[in-house]
C-alpha cells in the first residue's frame, strides 16, 4: 500500500487536513505551559517496522514532528510521558484483541521498544498498556494528577485507535486535549482525517506541532493552525474616546 503521507509531504498535508476540519475545529484553546504535558503514544518498532503486520506508514512520517515536540517539552522542563502497547507472552491479557488482530506486541521483545530516535530518558514515565486507551487500567491519570497537569498534548500512533481512544478518555476526565495533526499518524488518510474530524468536533483542539512547540518555547507561529491574535479590549473614557484605563492609585 502506498503511504498516504511522508516526511516530505506531511507539512502541506496537515494544512489541508486543518482546512477540511475547520468548520468543526471551533474549540480553540491556548496551551497553558505551566500545566501541560506531552503524551507520546505507542511509537514502537512494532508499528514502525515495514515488516510488521501492524506497520503504520503514518507513524514513520510523523517521527520528526514528534521529535520536535519532545525536545520543546524537555527544554521547557515539562513532563514527557510515553506509552507502550504490550501483551504477556503467555497471552494472559490480550482478550478479544488477541482474536481481533494479527500478531501481538510482546513484553520484553525488541519490537515493543520505542523508536530509538524518540527514546525516553531514564527519568521519564513509560506507561505499559494492554488496550487502546492509555488510561484504561493504568496509572496514567494518577501520574498526571500528581504532576498537576491540566493540558495534555497527545502525539503518536494510531490516530484513530490509541490516540483517539486516549484523547476521549482524557476529555472525560476534564483534561484539555491538544492534537497535532502532523504528529499523529495511522495507515490511511481516510482514517486519519475521520479521526481528526471526530476529535475536533467533540474532544480536542486540533493544530500543528510547530504551533504547539512554539507556544512551549514562548513564541507565536502565524498561519493556519496557529491561534489568531485577539485585539486588546480598551475601556471607554468620558467623551467617547477609547484608551487603556490606568490602574487606580492606592489611597494615601
Amino acid at each position: 500500500m502506498k503511504p498516504y503521507v511522508t516526511v516530505k509531504t506531511i507539512a502541506a498535508k496537515s494544512l489541508e487536513w486543518l482546512e477540511r476540519i475547520r468548520p468543526y475545529n471551533q474549540h480553540e484553546m491556548r496551551l497553558n505551559i505551566a500545566a501541560s504535558a506531552l503524551l507520546v503514544v505507542d511509537m514502537q518498532r512494532f508499528f514502525l517496522d515495514p515488516a510488521s503486520p501492524t506497520y503504520t506508514c503514518g507513524g514513520v512520517a510523523i517521527i520528526p514532528a514528534v521529535k520536535r515536540l519532545i525536545a520543546a517539552f524537555r527544554a521547557a522542563r515539562r513532563p514527557v510521558i510515553f506509552t507502550r502497547h504490550v501483551h504477556h507472552p503467555a497471552d494472559l491479557d490480550s482478550g478479544i484483541m488477541g482474536w481481533w488482530w494479527e500478531g501481538k506486541c510482546l513484553e520484553g521483545s525488541r519490537e515493543s521498544e520505542i523508536h530509538p530516535e524518540l527514546a525516553p530518558r531514564p527519568s521519564e514515565k513509560v506507561v505499559l498498556k494492554h488496550r487502546y486507551s492509555a488510561f484504561y487500567n493504568t496509572d496514567l491519570e494518577t501520574v498526571l494528577r500528581c504532576l498537576k497537569v491540566e493540558d495534555l498534548v497527545i502525539a503518536g500512533a494510531m490516530t484513530n485507535m490509541c490516540c483517539e481512544s486516549t484523547a476521549r478518555d482524557a476529555y472525560y476526565r476534564d483534561f484539555r486535549v491538544f492534537i497535532p495533526a502532523d504528529a499523529t499518524g495511522t495507515i490511511s488518510e481516510e482514517m486519519h482525517l475521520a479521526s481528526l474530524l471526530n476529535l475536533a468536533f467533540g474532544f480536542a483542539y486540533v493544530t500543528t506541532s510547530d504551533t504547539l512547540a512554539a507556544r512551549v518555547k514562548g513564541r507565536q507561529v502565524r498561519g493556519r493552525g496557529a491561534p489568531p491574535r485577539r485585539p486588546r479590549k480598551l475601556a471607554p473614557r468620558a467623551g467617547g474616546s477609547r484608551h487603556a484605563r490606568p490602574r487606580a492609585r492606592p489611597a494615601e
